[in-house]
């Protein structure tokens, strides 16, 4: 298994049911980092003088940004994953290959995430925000909070109601494809191979300078960029080529179920365990008709074998998701000091530290952990019925969505300290 792993899915009609996109993604990061499920509303920015500030460097801000859910390591500015308002997703992955990896401070992978949902309302769009954020200000700088340096290169799976486009970067350079149909998979390797949409301009002349490429061969991006045997990519023992299978195996009836079932795979390695753990996990149902609405599901906590996805659906008026909001610590905050991550601040918010007690309750207590279990996949089936109710029935109550999911987030945490408490 590899140190350090995500893996993000998406599937297409006619793979899935209903016509819809589905999109998933696990988050797999340091077993100790607490991961936060946020809400931030759009925005019209007058003052464009004034410079944004992202985890570690500044950038042009703007004149408007779209309203967006992350989920997001609670030290930094950016996201693992997220949605926006119009239907977009996006998902990265670390990757490293032969284009040496910078450890100087630019914009993360995670950064270009957030910036990419907050700007674009196409997937298409999205794909263009980053790779123009990416030339200009390039990326790089320790992805992980403490101790540990920890850099890579990024890969992004970016969908919308439409299509999908998987963007694959070394430094400044990339390349892009673009999924209409069937299933597509990213993990912690390059894989896109001869099937470029788009491309940066210079990629293919920089190889051949670097004495990657001889300029007649067909040309493989995973294979020039990367050290991969890209002829083996589908036959080799990673999670890239497991969760390839998993994707094939239910290809034509895929569901978000069926997604959520990929995501809490602990053979395949998908769902991680150990000192990289998935941290925290995302499913998205994106309706071809445009009349429904999208409905994103995340965890906010580890293990998704060992969590409930809850939905949220964007409507006006939502409110910050205090149940999974970590503490903000102001100008103290380690991030915000050169000497980063010296310090780590407790950034546990209310349901990840429910979850972390009800875990050595399930550890101790085989009886009180089958029904602690019994009770989360109660009130998700029941949650995943409310949901597909609003899709087949074309009607939201907006009263009832705008603490959707605080209130998924207040029943999850009920059925804890039940348990604790006994």
């Amino acid at each position: 298994m590899e140190p350090c792993s995500c893996d993000t899915f998406v599937a297409l009609p006619p793979a899935t049911v209903d016509n819809r996109i589905i999109f998933g993604k696990n988050s797999d990061r340091l077993c100790d980092e607490v991961q936060e499920v946020v809400f931030f509303p759009g925005a019209v920015h007058d003052n464009l003088g004034r410079h944004l500030k992202c985890t570690y460097i500044e950038i042009d801000q703007v004149p408007e940004t779209y309203a967006v859910v992350l989920s997001r390591p609670a030290w930094l500015w950016g996201a693992e994953m997220g949605a926006n308002e119009h239907g977009v997703c996006i998902g990265n992955e670390a990757v490293w290959g032969r284009e040496e990896v910078s450890d100087e401070e630019a914009l993360l992978g995670m950064d270009l995430v957030r910036l990419g949902l907050e700007r674009a309302d196409t997937a298409e769009k999205a794909l263009n925000v980053i790779v123009d954020l990416l030339e200009k200000y390039g990326q790089g700088g320790n992805c992980s909070e403490g101790g540990m340096e920890f850099s890579y290169h990024n890969s992004f799976l970016i969908a919308d109601r439409n299509e999908a486009w998987i963007l694959e970067t070394a430094g400044k350079y990339w390349a892009a494809e673009k999924k209409i149909d069937g299933v597509r998979n990213i993990s912690n390797q390059l894989s896109i191979t001869t099937k470029i949409d788009q491309e940066h301009p210079d990629m293919r002349n920089y190889a051949k300078q670097k004495g990657w490429w001889d300029g007649k061969k067909e040309f493989d991006f995973a294979a020039t960029y990367s050290y991969l045997d890209t002829a083996k990519m589908m036959t080799s023992s990673g999670r890239y080529c497991e969760g390839y299978k998993l994707l094939n195996k239910h290809k034509g009836n895929i569901t978000f179920e069926t997604m959520m079932e990929i995501l809490r795979d602990k053979p395949s390695g998908i769902n991680m365990e150990g000192e990289f753990l998935t941290t925290a996990s995302m499913v998205s149902i994106l309706p071809q008709d445009s009349n429904l609405p999208c409905i994103h599901f995340f965890t906010g906590t580890p293990d998704p074998e060992r969590s409930v996805f809850k939905p949220f659906i964007f409507v006006p008026n939502i409110s910050q998701l205090l149940e999974t909001s970590s503490p903000t610590f102001e100008l103290e905050d380690p991030v915000k000091k050169k000497s980063h991550f010296k310090i780590r601040p407790d950034r546990r918010h209310p349901l990840y530290q429910k979850h972390q007690q009800a875990l050595e309750v399930k550890d101790n207590d085989k009886e009180k952990a089958k029904t602690m279990l019994d009770d989360m996949r109660k009130l998700e089936k029941g949650l995943f019925k409310e949901m597909e109710s609003i899709l087949q029935n074309k009607y939201i109550d907006v009263d009832e969505v705008v603490n959707l999911f605080s209130r998924c987030a207040k029943d999850e945490i009920r059925i804890y300290e039940s348990s604790i408490n006994c």
